[in-house]
C-alpha cells in the first residue's frame, strides 16, 4: 500500500514493510503501529473531497484506512453515527457544551463494528479462510456480523462471563463459538495459539494494528460533525485500551493532515475492578501491569490490557488523565443517563457518564470547555447487567380506570 510507510513497533522502534507481519513486532512482542505517508494522502484527501462524498459510513475515510481493495470491505453501514448535543444534560452537570457519541447505532450495537470491519477487509485482501478472536462479546460480535455472507469463517473464543444477549448475536451470525470456562485472558491465550498453530487471521485487539485503525474513524467523525473541530475532552471506556489509542490516532492523523488545530485530551474510564490502565498511569509506568479484573462492565472487564502501551502514550500525549468508577456508579449512571439524554448504554458504555459526573462535580471540567462522551455499547446488549439499574415488579396488576393515574405517577387534573 503506497499510502503506508510502515509498521512500526511502540516499544523498539524496528520498522516492518506492509505484509511483512500483521501482529506483533518480531523482535520484541511490542504492539505495532500503522504509519502513513501524510505528504501523499494530503494530495488526494481534504474538506472538498469528503464535502462531494455522499456515501455516509467509515469508509468515505478509506484514505486513511489501510485498505487497498473495495471489493474486499463489508456491505454493512458502519459508522457515521449520531453526534448529539446533550443540552439539558450539560445544563444539569454545569457544563458549556456535551456531545454524546452514540456508538450503539452501529450494526450490532458497538463501537467494535469499526475495528472488525477493517480486520475483516484486511483477512479478505489476503485471501484468509478463517478469522477468529477472543472477546466476551462485542469484538467477537462484530466479527460475526461482518463476516456473514462473506467466504470467511468465523471462530470465537467466548470467556464464561459473556452475556447472553452477546453469545445469542454471535450463533445467529453462524460463528463456531468455544466457550471457555474461565476468563478473557484466558480465552485471549487459546485464541493466539489457535491462530499461529491453524493459519487463522487473527482479529485480536492489541495483536492486530489494523482493527485499531477502524477505531479511529470514530474520532474523524467527531471532527466532522463540529463542523471541523475537535471537542477540548474526549471521554471512553478502556479494557484493552484500543479504543482510547484508536481514537487519538485519529486525531493524529487529521492534525498532521491540517484538517483539525487544536487536539483533544482524552480521558480514559475504567471499571474500578478492571484499573490495570489508570495504575499504570498513575504509576507513570509506559506499559500496564495485570489485575484481577471483576466488575460487571464485562466489555471492559480485562486482567492484562494488550493495547496498553498506546493507551497510555494517548493518555499522556494529549495532557489526558484516567479515572475509574465503581459498579455501583456504573449501575446509577444506565438509568439516569437513559432518562435524561434518551440513549441506552450498556455497562461499559455508561462508564464514561459516570465519570463525567465524577469530573464535574470535582470541577474538572471547566466552564468554557466542550465534551465528547463516546457511548461504545447499546443497552440491549447487556440485558441482565442492565436489569440491576431497574425494577421490574413481579406481580401483573388488572387494574381498574380509576387506577390508571396512581400506577403512571400523572396528575389527571380532575377533581376526586
Amino acid at each position: 500500500m503506497k499510502k503506508i510507510l510502515n509498521l512500526q513497533c511502540v516499544s523498539c522502534g524496528k520498522e516492518y514493510k506492509t505484509g511483512d507481519l500483521d501482529y506483533l513486532c518480531a523482535s520484541c512482542g511490542g504492539t505495532l503501529e500503522i504509519n502513513y505517508d501524510y505528504k501523499l494522502i494530503k494530495k488526494r484527501f481534504d474538506y472538498d473531497v469528503l464535502e462531494r462524498n455522499h456515501t455516509y459510513d467509515m469508509w468515505r475515510y478509506t484514505d486513511l484506512l489501510p485498505v487497498d481493495d473495495n471489493d474486499g470491505i463489508p456491505p454493512l453501514k458502519v459508522g457515521w453515527t449520531p453526534l448529539y448535543e446533550a443540552k439539558a444534560l450539560a445544563a444539569k452537570l454545569g457544563i458549556s457544551k456535551l456531545f454524546i457519541k452514540d456508538e450503539g447505532r452501529n450494526p450490532t450495537g458497538s463501537i467494535k463494528d469499526r475495528g472488525s470491519a477493517v480486520a475483516v477487509a484486511r483477512a479478505l485482501e489476503l485471501k484468509a479462510k478463517v478469522i477468529t478472536d477472543a472477546s466476551s462479546g462485542n469484538a467477537s460480535d462484530s466479527l460475526a456480523c461482518l463476516t456473514a455472507g462473506t467466504n470467511l469463517k468465523t471462530v470465537i473464543f467466548a470467556p464464561a462471563n459473556t452475556p447472553q444477549a452477546k453469545l445469542a448475536q454471535l450463533y445467529v451470525y453462524g460463528a463456531s463459538v468455544i466457550r471457555m470456562r474461565d476468563d478473557y485472558d484466558a480465552a485471549f491465550e487459546l485464541c493466539r495459539q489457535a491462530s499461529q498453530k491453524y493459519g487463522w487471521y487473527n482479529r485480536a485487539a492489541g495483536i492486530n494494528p489494523y482493527g485499531r485503525e477502524g477505531k479511529k474513524t470514530c474520532a474523524f467523525e467527531i471532527c466532522e460533525q463540529l463542523q471541523w473541530e475537535a471537542p477540548d475532552k474526549v471521554i471512553a471506556a478502556a479494557g484493552d485500551g484500543t479504543i482510547i489509542s484508536g481514537m487519538w490516532k485519529g486525531f493524529t492523523d487529521f492534525s498532521k493532515l491540517g484538517i483539525i488545530e487544536k487536539m483533544p485530551q482524552m480521558i480514559a474510564v475504567q471499571a474500578e475492578g478492571s484499573a490495570a490502565i489508570k495504575n499504570a498511569f498513575d504509576a507513570g509506568a509506559a506499559q500496564a501491569g495485570s489485575v484481577k479484573a471483576e466488575t460487571i462492565a464485562d466489555s471492559i472487564s480485562v486482567n492484562r490490557p494488550r493495547d496498553s502501551a498506546l493507551a497510555l502514550q494517548a493518555i499522556k500525549e494529549s495532557g489526558g488523565g484516567a479515572l475509574t468508577v465503581t459498579d455501583g456508579e456504573i449501575i446509577s449512571a444506565i438509568a439516569e443517563f437513559a432518562q435524561v439524554s434518551g440513549v441506552f448504554a450498556e455497562p461499559g458504555g455508561a462508564a464514561p457518564y459516570a465519570a463525567l459526573k465524577k469530573l464535574a462535580a470535582q470541577g474538572k471540567i471547566k466552564k468554557d470547555e466542550s465534551v465528547a462522551l463516546v457511548i461504545g455499547g447499546n443497552g440491549l446488549k447487556d440485558i441482565s447487567g442492565v436489569l440491576k439499574a431497574v425494577h421490574i415488579p413481579d406481580a401483573l396488576l388488572t387494574p381498574s380506570l380509576d387506577d390508571v393515574a396512581r400506577l403512571a405517577g400523572v396528575e389527571t387534573g380532575e377533581e376526586q
